[in-house]
């Protein structure tokens, strides 16, 4: 027969049974340093495939590279004394080799492939300096001591050994890359005359910050990616607004596709099947500015897709519905940005057919839908921020690029000045923002 255990007993049989039981990985994170670290996105380009020959625009990038080196200057939002970088191989059939993979400050933050002294550091996968990423994937580098401080220039280089296909790259990169031969991932300066100014394999700078960091995407077209601005300077929107925010420890990162659709494919597959990529799976995410849309309005009957039937304003709105559901179940703030405007869009060049009267309509209709169903948890007026007062369907002069669809730098400064960050930031309800 046994008998019970007296309570001294079990109150110590408990305490000894806590102590062996704690979690290995407890033990092992603090050995390790692990648990000290707090991952978070500070830079994105979102990875578009490589379109087919005949489509409105070219892709403006080689078809393959071998046996050469690409160095690409990337700003951040905020630092931290570690980093990651993340290379993707999304939209390839085979296999891709890295042959090396370094990382470093950048020298300048306009033209310049030269990186600073003393800041080379060797990324490894797994431990080591070559990796192979199978097709679909990404491939995420080992933590590197670099100490990088909020809006930081830094330099990402890649060695490709073998004929490697660009079937993933990001076409609107707003930054010269440098492409030579041999492996220069090391080099202090690369001198070469084969530039482009798309993003290639590199999709994401993680960096280890401090635990209060927060990171807000802005997950748009090319009025978000920047098209229209002035390259290498971080003229974009979201570029500017990280600058107000980096005192803050909030990331801005850039989801943005140029000619990005909320329903349908091209160039980049539609928002509906990237937002979790793209967006809520980067760590750290606890806000996304949407502004995307205009596109699905504009394409049809144009030369990007003359065969394509208009799009009912309900269908876009009922597809901003299912990513406002998708953002609050991963419990993430979801602003609303107005379609800006683009009466005349592209008509001084060769694409035909953007702009029409019966398309206005839909944006107009779009717009008021925005700014008024409360849906979003708030609502950046982003139309009355850059268009003419004396001819609301059209962009301000000042703030145009000249081709009536994209701004300038000075309508992106205006977007960005536009963001109230404490509505911005704050508890969710529906708020719109007003233009300053």
């Amino acid at each position: 027969m046994r008998f019970p255990m007296s309570y001294p007993k079990i109150a110590a049989a408990l305490t000894l049974l806590s102590l062996l039981t704690i979690p290995p990985v407890t033990t092992q994170a603090a050995e390790t340093g692990l648990a000290a670290q707090h991952w978070s996105a500070s830079w994105t380009a979102s990875p578009q495939p490589a379109w087919e020959d005949g489509f409105a625009l070219p892709t403006n990038i080689p078809a393959t590279l071998s046996n050469q080196t690409v160095r690409q200057i990337v700003r951040l939002s905020i630092g931290g004394k570690r980093a990651r970088v993340v290379l993707s191989n999304e939209y390839g059939a085979t296999p891709l080799t890295i042959g090396a993979a370094h990382v470093a400050l950048a020298a300048s933050s306009g033209n310049s492939s030269e990186i600073v002294a003393g800041s080379d550091r060797v990324l490894t996968f797994g431990g080591r300096g070559e990796v192979t990423i199978a097709p679909g994937a990404p491939a995420v580098s080992d933590p590197i001591d670099l100490a990088l401080m909020p809006l930081a220039q830094v330099a990402v280089s890649i060695f490709l050994p073998q004929t490697t296909p660009l079937a993933t790259f990001h076409w609107e990169g707003k930054q010269t890359a440098y492409i030579a031969p041999g492996n220069l991932t090391a080099a202090p300066l690369i001198e070469t005359e084969q530039t482009v100014e798309a993003r290639l394999l590199l999709s994401t700078i993680l960096v280890d910050a401090p635990p209060a960091s927060r990171v807000v995407a802005a997950f748009g077209d090319s009025i978000t990616d920047g098209a229209g601005s002035t390259s290498n300077s971080n003229q974009r929107w979201p570029d500017l607004l990280a600058q107000r925010l980096a005192k803050q420890r909030i990331a801005v990162i850039n989801a943005g596709i140029s000619g990005a659709r909320v329903l349908s494919d091209k160039m980049g597959v539609n928002a509906l099947a990237r937002f979790d990529r793209d967006v809520l799976n980067q760590p750290n995410v606890d806000t996304v500015i949407l502004l995307m849309g205009i596109n699905d309005i504009g394409w049809p009957s144009s030369s990007f897709t003359p065969d394509d039937p208009a799009l009912p304003a309900d269908r876009l709105i009922a597809a901003y519905r299912q990513l406002i559901a998708r953002a609050h179940m991963r419990h993430v703030r979801i602003v609303g940005g107005t379609l800006t405007p683009f009466e005349g869009a592209l008509q001084d060049t060769t694409l035909k057919g953007y702009y029409s009267e019966a398309k206005e309509q839909t944006r107009q209709t779009v717009n008021r839908w925005i700014r008024s169903s409360g849906e979003f948890d708030a609502v950046i007026d982003f139309d009355a921020a850059v268009r003419d007062p004396g001819h609301p369907r059209r962009f301000l002069p000042a703030y145009d690029s000249g081709d009536h669809l994209h701004p300038g730098d000075r309508g992106y400064h205006a977007m960005a000045d536009a963001i109230d960050l404490d509505t911005l930031l704050g508890s969710r309800r529906s708020t719109t923002v007003k233009s300053k």
